[in-house]
């Protein structure tokens, strides 16, 4: 899932593609770089960040979803936790919903999944972008969150979503710890247990700074080595920013399993 934020303030690509012909064709070059998914994004989620209204969010995505229908054969997922934003990404072509609030955020998001019969990816996080990294704690964060996932897919079919339409997240870096999402990471084949396909966004976050030793180098590296120790725990989608890299290492990675 290649990501493509079409805000000023994202942690790591904040402006970079802050224009409409710019962001398209950004988009264009993550499908011929091999993303299977587009992930398409109008407002940040790194801590701390400040909300954005419904009238901005739909200014930055509408004028790009327009421009791509047609021009891209992979499918576009719509990140926000509204359902206004959602529902004209899926009137645009959009496909997918990738809802970091486990469509708990707006109460009309499941009806419009259901509607147009969307996939969806529910994400757990704590809190919210402005409280989530305040001291979070768990007792068993594996546990916990899975349990969260359980019950949230459990909701979703009960409002009438199909379960082969909902792809499950456990959330790296909201409202976790450093030792949070090492052990996340680490015990992500857990998340299986669910019996829907997983998501996980790693992609140049702070963590990886961390394992790294120095916050200024490039994350590019480190984020394929996570992707790749995800790919042997059956991670069936890697959101990232790297397409090209991330789909060398791939291919090599498979090359050298047969």
């Amino acid at each position: 899932m290649g990501i493509l934020n079409v805000t000023p303030d994202s942690f790591s690509d904040g402006g970079n593609f802050y224009t409409v012909q710019s962001a398209v064709d950004r988009a264009k070059q993550i499908e011929d770089e091999g993303a299977g998914i587009l992930d398409l994004g109008g407002e940040s989620t790194r801590p701390y960040s400040l909300p954005v209204d419904t009238e901005e969010e739909l200014k930055r995505v509408v004028p790009i979803l327009e421009k791509l229908q047609g021009k891209i054969a992979i499918p576009i997922s719509i990140d926000t936790t509204k359902s206004e934003v959602a529902t004209a990404a899926l009137e645009l072509g959009a496909s997918i919903i990738n809802d970091v609030s486990g469509l708990e955020a707006d109460p009309q998001m499941v009806e419009v999944a259901v509607r147009f019969g969307a996939g969806v990816c529910a994400m757990h996080r704590k809190g919210t972008p402005q409280t989530m990294q305040d001291n979070p704690h768990y007792d068993d964060v594996v546990e916990e969150i899975l349990s969260y996932l359980r019950s949230t897919k459990t909701r979703l079919i009960e409002c009438g979503i199909l379960p082969e339409k909902i792809c499950l997240d456990p959330g790296i870096g909201f409202g976790k710890t450093h030792e949070h999402n090492l052990q996340l990471l680490q015990h992500a084949v857990r998340f299986h247990e669910t019996e829907s396909p997983l998501l996980i966004g790693h992609s140049r976050k702070g963590f990886i700074a961390k394992i790294l030793g120095n916050k200024d180098l490039p994350r590019t590296m480190g984020t394929v080595g996570v992707s790749m120790a995800l790919a042997l725990q059956r991670i069936q989608v890697l959101r990232i920013h790297d397409v090209a890299e991330h789909r060398q290492a791939i291919q090599c990675f498979v090359a050298s399993l047969i």
